[in-house]
């Protein structure tokens, strides 16, 4: 397994304005309910699904008019019929990474719901050894911690007070000892949560003590800063998302609230200020997103334009996925490229 997750650092101001948000309209629907069905269905991470809904209106065919990908969002109706085969009706939603990895490996596991799903849009990389999957980044993202705007905890912490504050909900500031009335996290399966509590150093099994503490609360939907109820709560949040949530696109609701992005370690999660907001790429806490599929799919005609090597689909149309907040892997010194197809995994 080659999995290039990795956390960097460097110096960037966090800049104070925040995206002029406009007026929103109904969010359009990921959801593909009615034929034709585009030929590449997609599931899982909530983290990817609006590039990726962006990404599936400029990647298409050979005939250059054909669109490949109908990806599903994480949340909505409990279930879903992704493709027209009638075995694959009413199938129940992947809400996050892992879901949407479990639901290609039952696929490639011939159960008797097979083949309704080509890839998985996955926030993490491979958590098991073997061959079976392979994980084609296409976009960085990176994850802080985010607070209400009006919150009293400070506007940048250390590791290792944020390691303290998903093990106990206190942690120690110029000598005093702070409490956090809850630690949130998003639900078991969430590549973002994976990836964060990998990051500050805590175990599920210490999630499970803080829980029955009092202190997390895991039953958020990621991303979503109108969970924040007061000023001394907590969250983990994807920056891209979080820059995305305040554009204005009519199928990205804005689900920020009153949150806002901290620093970690003195290094702040975006550069620039109103429209030109970006991720700071030299983040603390910088990951590749992924879309995964069966190893053995490589050569599908449709998978390979669309997701594999530097020239495809996706990985040639970057200003798409810088458009949702997400960074350019091109632009990227460490050592992954947009479409390859080194990385694999089990899971």
């Amino acid at each position: 397994m080659n999995v290039k997750s990795r956390a960097k650092a460097g110096a960037a101001v966090l800049g104070a304005a925040v995206i002029g948000v406009g007026i929103m309209s109904t969010p359009a629907s990921a959801d593909y309910t009615t034929p034709p069905f585009r030929p590449l269905a997609g599931v899982g991470s909530d983290t990817t699904q609006y590039v990726m809904n962006g990404l599936g209106e400029v990647v298409v065919g050979t005939d250059g008019t054909t669109k490949l990908v109908g990806s599903w969002n994480a949340t909505g109706s409990a279930t879903i019929t992704p493709k027209a085969d009638a075995h694959c009706a009413n199938i129940a939603r992947p809400n996050g990474s892992s879901a949407g990895i479990d639901r290609l490996l039952a696929d490639i596991n011939n159960t008797s719901q097979s083949d309704c799903a080509d890839f998985a849009r996955s926030s993490r990389g491979p958590s098991t050894v073997g061959s079976t999957l392979t994980f084609i980044p296409f976009g960085k993202d990176a994850v802080t911690y985010a607070t209400d705007l009006g919150s009293t905890l400070p506007t940048n912490l250390s590791v290792a007070q944020l390691q303290s504050i998903y093990r106990n909900c206190t942690f120690v500031d110029g000598g005093v000892t702070k409490t956090v009335s809850k630690a949130l996290l998003p639900q078991a399966g969430s590549g973002t949560r994976a990836y964060w509590l990998s990051s500050i150093g805590v175990t599920e099994a210490e999630i499970t003590t803080a829980k029955n503490a009092g202190c997390v609360d895991d039953t958020i939907q990621e991303h979503d800063g109108t969970a924040l109820a007061n000023g001394t709560q907590i969250m983990p949040y994807s920056v891209a998302q979080w820059i995305a949530q305040g554009k204005g696109f009519a199928d990205v609701p804005n689900r920020r609230g009153e949150s806002r992005l901290r620093s970690i370690a003195g290094v702040a999660p975006t550069t620039g200020s109103g429209s030109a907001l970006a991720l700071n790429p030299n983040f603390t806490f910088a990951r590749d997103v992924y879309n995964v599929v069966p190893t053995a799919k490589l050569g599908d005609a449709n998978i390979a334009r669309a997701f594999v090597g530097a020239n495809s689909q996706v990985c040639q149309n970057i200003n798409t996925i810088k458009n949702y907040g997400f960074g350019d892997l091109s632009a990227d010194s460490a050592p992954s490229n947009c479409g390859d197809t080194s990385t694999t995994g089990n899971r």
